[in-house]
């Protein structure tokens, strides 16, 4: 994407009037007033914008962070969030630090893609009360505030807001189709507000008065007694921070093309910014995907864009006023609706959810657990569900295969000898990983062996083992030896010995001497313990022989 400023201030400043209602409510939502809000979406935005990871990045004060801090604000006060704040800063700094934000791209995709859609849907109905013309009831479940408003509208209808709202996203979406180029979201609500002064419209209410200014930098809130009881709360605070501002730049990065941020860059910015909003009075602040995503789509090609969002709030805090508060609260709500429809990418997720059963099971997990739950609680659920289905489809390419050891049998042999041996002896080979999500179905096949005398593995194409792996192989090879069946092992790669030896399996093959490091020299083993329980009479060869040139390892 290229430079181009002009797009760059005009996508700014379409963010900025995006953000002023959402940074005012989120402050009085969190308890320390609309001034905190503000304070946060500039200070931190700045501040974010310069030192952060991403170039398309908005930060400032969320939705998620609201509901985190409101039980702060409760039990500590004002003072205590300010202190919160100021902590997760330098634990986001220290994260950054120890390169934490590199482990972001174990994120699978389908949980990226239902965070997104998940969140599209939480930023449409958040809007609903605005977009309704109703006061916002009481409640802090989207789907809960949605229904009462829905109900409050059907007891006294506002169509003004309605035709307000449904009008700034019909021309954001013509629009855009029309002319990409123009920032139809900044010419819909100019115009909305025109409309409302004009015909003074009075239903469609207005933001209403704005703060004056932002407050002197000070730590007076600083409790130091306090800090210890505020550790908790702050580290959840951090994570919350990390988590959506990473996940936010990763969705901002797939909106675009060519774009691709720096994750602990990303989280050295959020620390800095939330290192510095408490000093003016803010709550902490993280990457804010809805006005990201109206970032992206307003054209935005650098960071210009994002400081110019937080100069314009600056302005508006110190000089204008009087003009913002006029805005229909109903236009910015349409400004939002617009934004979250054009968040959903509806191939995108049709493509996700064709790929596997396990990416559709994810994707639809993550977005209903964003919509009903939180984008933590989202997360944390896509993650553990994508881990345990790509445990479960590793577990299945492990397989336990019998195989013919007659290659590598010496040539000098009869064909009566070698029947016999065919006859006394069975050969398995382990492929793929030895680990607690599929150990326990070798034991089940391994403990089906019937008939034999020597049981060989072939475990040169085991790729990983872990502790249960081993243990599980220990238990196979006691069971059979109690049966009287001998276990040879060939082709134990060097790694995978220390963790066979931790549990003793080393230790019993190595006691009846039955580990070995190749196929043909377990085959000589298996004739010698042949021999000496008196089943085949023919002395064993001297020396293992020569190595065996085929498509498959002797081992």
């Amino acid at each position: 994407m290229g430079r181009n400023p002009r797009r760059d201030l005009l996508a700014g400043l379409t963010v900025a009037i995006v953000a002023l209602p959402l940074a005012l409510g989120f402050g009085v939502s969190s308890g320390l007033g609309a001034e905190a809000g503000l304070a946060t979406a500039v200070v931190a935005g700045a501040l974010a914008a310069v030192f952060g990871g991403s170039n398309l990045q908005v930060s400032g004060p969320t939705g998620a962070m609201t509901v985190v801090l409101v039980p702060i604000v409760a039990q500590y006060g004002p003072g205590g969030v300010l202190t919160v704040g100021l902590i997760a800063g330098l634990m986001l700094v220290a994260l950054a630090v120890a390169r934490a934000g590199r482990y972001m791209q174990y994120v699978p995709a389908p949980v990226v893609e239902g965070f997104t859609l998940g969140i599209a849907c939480v930023i449409g109905l958040q809007q609903v009360p605005n977009a309704l013309g109703v006061a916002k009831p009481e409640g802090d479940k989207v789907l809960v505030v949605t229904w009462r408003a829905v109900e409050e509208f059907v007891r006294t209808p506002n169509w003004t807001a309605v035709g307000l709202a449904l009008a700034v996203v019909a021309v954001m979406l013509v629009g855009a189709r029309w002319r990409p180029t123009i920032p139809f979201s900044i010419v819909a609500v100019i115009a909305a507000t025109v409309v409302a002064q004009v015909f003074h419209l009075d239903a469609a209410a207005p933001i209403g008065d704005l703060p004056a200014g932002l407050p002197a930098p000070s730590l007076a809130f600083l409790d130091v007694a306090a800090l210890g009881s505020l550790l908790a709360p702050a580290v959840a605070v951090a994570a919350l921070a990390a988590l959506e501002s990473l996940l936010s730049a990763s969705v901002a990065d797939g909106m675009t093309v060519g774009q691709k941020h720096d994750p602990d860059k990303e989280l050295l910015g959020q620390g800095l910014a939330n290192l510095a909003a408490p000093l003016f009075g803010g709550v902490p602040a993280t990457g804010a995907i809805a006005r990201t995503a109206v970032n992206v789509r307003s054209g935005a090609s650098s960071r210009l864009a994002s400081l110019t969002h937080a100069a314009v709030l600056a302005v508006i805090v110190f000089a204008a006023a009087p003009l913002v508060s006029r805005i229909p609260l109903a236009a910015l709500a349409g400004v939002l609706l617009a934004t979250a429809i054009k968040m959903v990418e509806v191939g995108s997720i049709c493509a996700m959810v064709k790929a596997t059963r396990s990416d559709a099971v994810v994707l639809v997990l993550t977005a209903v657990a964003t919509l009903a739950l939180d984008l933590v609680y989202a997360v944390i659920i896509g993650l553990l569900v994508a881990g345990a289905l790509a445990l479960r489809a590793v577990a299945k390419q492990a397989r336990l295969d019998q195989v013919s050891f007659q290659p590598h049998l010496p040539g000098q042999d009869s064909a009566e000898e070698h029947a016999l041996l065919a006859e006394h002896i069975v050969a398995y080979r382990i492929d793929g990983p030895l680990f607690f999500a599929g150990a326990h179905r070798f034991l089940l096949e391994l403990a089906e062996v019937a008939d034999v005398r020597v049981v060989i593995l072939r475990m040169s194409r085991v790729t990983t083992i872990d502790a249960t792996g081993a243990l599980v192989l220990k238990d196979a090879v006691q069971k059979l030896n109690r049966r009287g069946i001998a276990v040879m092992t060939s082709g134990i790669r060097p790694g995978q010995r220390q963790v066979l030896d931790s549990v003793g399996a080393l230790d019993l093959l190595r006691h009846e001497g039955r580990e070995y490091a190749t196929t043909p020299e377990a085959i000589v083993g298996a004739r010698t313990h042949l021999q000496c329980a008196g089943v085949f009479p023919v002395p064993a060869q001297e020396s293992p022989p020569g190595p065996v040139i085929a498509e498959e390892s002797p081992r």
